[in-house]
């Protein structure tokens, strides 16, 4: 059956995954690399939801590499590829590395020896899903308590970087929230993510504010320092899974909110799918005044970016993702209400609103492109 709505973006089809990462090498690094794809390897091969893996050197350019993986599905590659472990099961990589690029694909059709096709099962994603030529990510990290007001200050104050990167890439909009002390910054690239990501790291005006913030970062870094910077967009990495518009015209008056779902630990992935399935249906339902949304998680912080008709009150359940009979009951069973302030059951309208409230971020700058 195919998806309900534009879904350009979903990690929760149940499809197989395939990872692909390119790497170039630095000369006479190729036995240090080996020595770390093997201590890698030993490692990754005991994560739940991992398949397989392949280590191919070109036969054109012997320094570069390609390293192609395969998962039972998205949530468990992306779980592994966001923890702690992995950032320290890579770090023998990077001094044999000069540059990197990973791609995510899932598997919608394959040809085998035993058979002339062979299709994903009956309850995966087997429809291509319809894209609109832009990639979504969003960064999310903590300033020191006491900073807020100071941070948003700093962050809401720049100067926008030109919006064109190349002839194939261009910022289309960046969207900054803060929710007490924990900063979400989500951005919409037309083209390659990478090098967006890249040329705004470059600009001056952006290292400013990048600077101007560091004394009231929670966790320490240094972007001046190749191994820190990389440490750090690790961590702050918030990966968008799912991407849902409604298949009709766009409505006037649209306005974006972020809503903060602290998961109870160990749930987050869980809680994220539960909004995603809700936005998918929601974006099938002419009368649902969420017309966009996209929903980021990592580990158990999930963050659901809307595009919505009207304020966020007036329909308290849709904006919340909590249409449907159950649907409260069930995000009750997931989110950590003592860390969001809302605790007792979602059944009452009153803490509805209130966790409405509580769960709405502060916007501190929502810029689209114009150059």
């Amino acid at each position: 059956m195919a998806p309900s709505g534009r879904i350009s973006q979903s990690v929760f089809d149940g499809s197989r995954l395939r990872v692909i990462l390119l790497l170039d090498l630095y000369e006479g690094a190729q036995q240090q690399f080996l020595d770390a794809y093997e201590l890698m390897r030993r490692q990754v091969a005991s994560v739940p939801g991992h398949i397989s893996d392949q280590l191919c050197q070109s036969i054109e350019n012997p320094s570069q590499w390609l390293i192609t993986s395969e998962w039972e599905s998205a949530p468990p590659f992306l779980a592994w590829v966001n923890s702690e472990e992995h950032v320290e099961t890579v770090k023998p990589m990077h001094s044999c590395v000069r540059d990197t690029r990973s791609m995510r694909y899932s598997v919608l059709r394959e040809t085998s020896p035993a058979q002339s096709q062979r299709t994903a099962p009956a309850d995966t994603q087997v429809e291509a899903r319809v894209g609109d030529g832009v990639a979504r990510h969003a960064l999310t990290f903590t300033v020191k308590p006491g900073s807020e007001s100071k941070v948003a200050e700093i962050l809401s104050g720049y100067e926008s970087p030109s919006a064109q990167v190349d002839e194939n890439t261009r910022l289309r909009r960046t969207s900054l929230f803060m929710h007490g002390n924990r900063v979400v910054r989500a951005v919409e690239v037309e083209g390659d993510l990478l090098a967006a990501l890249r040329h705004v790291a470059r600009q001056p005006e952006v290292r400013a504010v990048e600077e101007a913030i560091n004394p009231y970062l929670e966790q320490d870094r240094d972007l001046t320092d190749p191994d820190s910077a990389r440490v750090f967009f690790t961590r702050a990495a918030l990966p968008a899974v799912q991407h849902v518009v409604a298949d009709r015209p766009a409505p006037a008056g649209l306005r974006r909110h972020a809503l903060y779902y602290p998961a109870k630990e160990g749930r987050g992935t869980e809680l994220a799918r539960l909004l995603a399935h809700q936005d998918r249906d929601a974006a099938s339902d002419p009368d649902n005044p969420v017309y966009g949304s996209t929903v980021f998680q990592r580990d158990d912080i999930v963050v659901r970016l809307i595009d919505l008709v009207g304020e966020p009150d007036l329909d308290a359940l849709a904006s919340l993702g909590l249409k449907g009979e159950g649907k409260p009951a069930e995000l009750e069973h997931l989110l950590d209400g003592a860390a969001i302030g809302v605790e007792g059951s979602l059944d009452t309208e009153r803490n509805v609103n209130r966790l409405l409230s509580h769960a709405d971020m502060l916007p501190v700058t929502d810029r689209s492109a114009t150059s």
